[in-house]
């Protein structure tokens, strides 16, 4: 593929989903196998689109001013010099001029003459002059929030929440490229083979601190490599993996996972039960609960039973006390994962938070009654919003003494957690700049005896 074609691409995905809200990871993969683009392609795609998302506010900062009358250009002029920016900026292997030769035609096809003066007056003009001055910004959560590319009311909610100086290191943390994690099926390959075998096939590699499972990797494509195609290996974060490790659960055991999909978790139980027992997967759609079929097929797991329902609903189909230990990795914000998905910062309000935090409660009061005594109940989300994680476990604490925070939680974490900044009397809330990892929450209860 052509460069210049390849930044129409990057336009029209951009367009979708910085206006039209489509979901960046879904659309960029269905485009690279539509385009057939090869791997250093589909690297560049991802780069351009992911970028200019994670810096958008900064780009606008930058571009906005200089477009006169802004208001009357359309949508698709200000992503093309979103992304040329972010090239100019950000990108060092292509020079500027190629950038803005291949922005002005890409204006001249879809607009006309004066769309491609006004793109070309204002990249040059940057090119000459650079992009503004963000420490003239007098207001520190503004500032910020335009440097970092989030939206001022979640920066001021994080630092009112983590401080100053915590929220500027998630801010940063979240415009970089995470490491890639796999983990190994058990029950397939030993960790230390699988580390072996891909070293010596040229993939640099380490093995996880926070799992026995994971390996880290941080060059190479896992993704075209035998060992992922073979259910060897399955891509997980690392925190995600944590969830699995803290369940505590043991061969032959009655699992529930009652929001599943995809299934990297559901697999990840099944695996550490060694196959024996029962996973009752729920997820609230259809085709998602399919997903975590699939999934369990291709790791050849067959203790996992996943179909459709609402897990609020589920003391209709259960009976009290019919598990002995319960998965809620509830619907959340998603606020930690935005190093993988930018465009959620955008997506999100504060309203959705509020929202969210209910269906939290009425989920963990479903899931309440349907633990075994003795049993362990492991929350978890992938946000890093106190309403929808210590807040949500101290309304349900109170309102269920039967329940408490299991005592082992704390001893149970990998030995690089048992001190971690995020650590409190409500769970573990895991930050991207500490461990590479997402941002996520974690904690265990037991229900008393």
């Amino acid at each position: 593929m052509s460069k210049y074609v390849l930044r129409e691409t990057a336009l029209d995905l951009l367009t979708r989903i910085g206006d039209q809200g489509g979901f960046s990871h879904v659309l960029i993969d269905r485009a690279m196998k539509e385009e057939k683009l090869s791997e250093r392609d589909g690297a560049l795609l991802t780069e351009i689109v992911y970028g200019t998302l994670q810096r958008r506010n900064l780009l606008a900062y930058s571009v906005d001013d200089r477009i006169k009358g802004k208001k009357k250009v359309k949508s698709w002029v200000k992503w093309l010099l979103y992304m040329s920016v972010y090239q100019m900026q950000f990108l060092d292997k292509v020079p500027d001029h190629a950038i803005i030769h291949e922005a002005v035609e890409i204006s001249k096809k879809r607009g006309h003459k004066g769309i491609a003066s006004l793109v070309n007056g204002v990249l040059r003009n940057i090119q000459r002059e650079g992009v503004p001055d963000t420490s003239k910004i007098d207001d520190p959560v503004q500032r910020l929030a335009i440097e970092t590319s989030h939206p001022e009311w979640l920066v001021a909610s994080w630092i009112d929440m983590y401080g100053l100086e915590t929220t500027r290191d998630m801010c940063n943390t979240n415009l970089t490229h995470k490491v890639v994690s796999v983990r190994v099926q058990p029950m397939k390959a030993d960790r230390e083979e699988v580390i072996k075998q891909l070293t010596r096939d040229g993939l640099e590699v380490e093995p996880s601190k926070l799992s026995p499972q994971g390996v880290l990797i941080h060059k190479g494509n896992i993704l075209k490599h035998g060992l992922f195609r073979n259910g060897i290996v399955t891509i997980q974060d690392q925190s995600s993996m944590l969830v699995g490790e803290m369940m505590d659960v043991q061969p032959g055991m009655e699992v529930l996972d009652a929001c599943s999909a995809p299934g990297g978790k559901t697999t990840h139980i099944a695996e550490k039960m060694q196959n024996e027992g029962k996973v009752i997967a729920y997820d609230l759609h259809a085709k998602k609960a399919k997903l975590v079929s699939e999934k369990a097929k291709q790791l050849d797991l067959h203790i996992i039973e996943a179909e459709q329902a609402d897990s609020r609903e589920l003391g209709d189909k259960h009976q009290v006390e019919s598990f002995d230990r319960i998965l809620l990795d509830a619907p959340c914000s998603g606020l930690g994962v935005l190093r993988s998905k930018p465009d959620i910062k955008y997506h999100k309000q504060e309203k959705d938070i509020l929202v969210l935090s209910s269906i939290q409660d009425e989920l963990l009061e479903s899931m309440a009654p349907l633990l075994k005594k003795g049993g362990k109940l492991v929350y978890s989300t992938c946000t890093v919003d106190q309403r929808e994680n210590e807040d949500v476990i101290q309304r349900f604490l109170n309102n269920h003494p039967e329940y408490t925070i299991d005592p082992s939680f704390n001893r149970d974490l990998p030995g690089e957690l048992r001190e971690a900044p995020g650590l409190s009397e409500y769970g573990l809330q895991l930050f991207p700049q500490h461990y590479d990892t997402d941002g996520f929450f974690l904690t265990r209860m037991i229900k008393l005896d």
